[in-house]
């Protein structure tokens, strides 16, 4: 805004004129301040409840995946072997003897003078595994040691690795190593064939069982293992569908078995349920805050009375409440989950939830994970808020649109008020000259009659 120019030759005080006009005239820009102040303050409260929702949306997509209802839990009496589990797993208690780990093929060749020489120009590569063959294109390509690694390793469908080992051996120092990419008899090479290059077929050539001329074989190998006495044979040394639900990872063989023991293990429920109890009361807590009305003070907060507030509780609460497991009849207060009447919020009885995990799991997992359960409900509810052109999107949207129009109107009035006062100031500095004159005017007319008043009393 303009500043005042100082005026006060006349002796009239347009100065402090001026500055009560410029106060009186900025009361507008200071409503228009608080308006924008206010929609601010409901902006940053809508961010704050919209984070509380998806945090409680989280917690319910958690609570609702059937995985977080009968974990079991896994012990393995050797390092050995490691195992996980999932809820299709049954308790239980297996005697695993590891005799041997899965391993893959290497194939070592001869070693060369040089790694950077062709061997012989172009051809066509082709490796067999398992009675699939591949083949790589070498045309206008290099053939050294270095380009032969380069070609194979940079193809995802060929079957093997390729490197370069240095073993120190003067003039044949430089080996090429082929090794299957994945372990087992099955992944094994059986076959390489170079055509179009004879020079490269009599290095690289390969036609399996066993070592060859120039080429040394480390043989590939399954694991075998013993679960509770019964053999098991496996290309990997990760084992699946074996036992069920359970997936094994061998990493050294043994002498006699070991231990691995399954238990049910109802700790990862009752962590879901009491982090979905948590983000619901956290909720709660965020909307008592942001509504709240102090009486003795008589001031709100910044969503006091707002609709959209009221409407996030109402169906939250009508979600929760509306749960049930259609199938066993299963409801919140049968397992030990009630509501407090004074809060809304959630209480659990730690006792009663344990017992009905135990003995009623079914009907539990059924109550938050079901189509009728907590989990689901509250998903869809929260997602009515929380999603790209949700409930708080098109609220905010609106909401940034109002303080963007205020701020436009705070520049406008400002400037209004501007002009207005550069008028008042050329208005006044008009009045004030005036005044000055005419102060002038009457002086020198005061002096001219007292000197003619001093003349004609002599």
């Amino acid at each position: 805004m303009a500043s005042v120019s100082s005026l006060g030759l006349s002796g009239l005080p347009l100065t402090d004129l001026l500055d009560k006009l410029k106060t009186n005239e900025s009361q507008i820009l200071n409503t228009i301040k608080d308006r924008q102040t206010a929609a601010e303050t409901k902006l940053s409260a809508y961010s704050k409840l919209k984070d509380a929702v998806a945090s409680l949306q989280k917690a319910a997509q958690a609570v609702g995946k059937t995985e977080a209802f009968g974990a079991i839990a896994v012990k393995s009496g050797s390092d050995a072997f490691s195992a996980t589990a999932d809820s299709s797993a049954i308790p239980g208690q297996y005697a695993i003897q590891v005799d041997k780990l899965a391993s893959a093929q290497t194939l070592v060749y001869a070693g060369q003078a040089d790694r950077t020489t062709d061997i012989g120009t172009g051809g066509t590569l082709k490796i067999t595994i398992d009675g699939t063959e591949k083949s790589i294109d070498l045309s206008g390509k290099g053939t050294s040691l270095n380009d032969l690694v380069a070609a194979i390793n940079a193809d995802k469908d060929i079957g093997v690795n390729a490197t370069i080992v240095n073993d120190g051996t003067p003039g044949s120092q430089y080996r090429l190593l082929l090794t299957s990419r994945e372990t087992g008899e099955q992944n094994a090479v059986t076959n390489i064939a170079v055509d179009g290059n004879a020079d490269l077929q009599a290095f690289l050539g390969y036609s399996g069982g066993g070592s060859t001329a120039g080429v040394t074989v480390q043989d590939a190998s399954n694991a075998e293992l013993t679960i509770n006495g019964i053999a098991v044979t496996s290309q990997s040394n990760t084992i699946e569908n074996v036992i069920d639900g359970v997936k094994l990872t061998l990493s050294q063989t043994t002498t006699s078995a070991a231990n691995l023991t399954l238990t049910r293990d109802d700790g990862a429920a009752k962590k879901a349920i009491e982090d979905f109890k948590n983000a619901y009361n956290s909720l709660l807590g965020t909307i008592k805050t942001l509504t709240a009305y102090n009486v003795d003070a008589k001031t709100s907060s910044a969503l006091t009375g707002d609709s959209l507030a009221r409407s996030v509780q109402t169906r939250m609460r009508d979600a929760v409440s509306g749960a049930f497991d259609a199938t066993n009849g299963t409801n919140l207060s049968k397992i030990g989950i009630t509501t407090d009447p004074k809060t809304g919020e959630l209480k659990i009885d730690d006792d009663k939830l344990t017992k009905a995990l135990s003995e009623n799991l079914d009907g539990v997992k059924s109550l938050f994970t079901s189509g009728t359960g907590i989990g689901g409900r509250v998903d869809t509810a929260a997602d009515a808020f929380t999603k790209a052109d949700g409930i708080f999107t098109t609220t905010t949207d609106g909401l940034n649109k109002t303080i963007a129009d205020i701020k436009k109107q705070y520049t406008a009035a400002s400037d209004r008020i501007d002009q207005r006062m550069e008028t008042y100031r050329a208005q006044f500095t008009q009045l004030d000259a005036m005044v000055s004159q005419m102060n002038s005017l009457s002086s020198y007319l005061s002096q001219q009659l007292s000197a003619l008043s001093s003349s004609k009393s002599k």
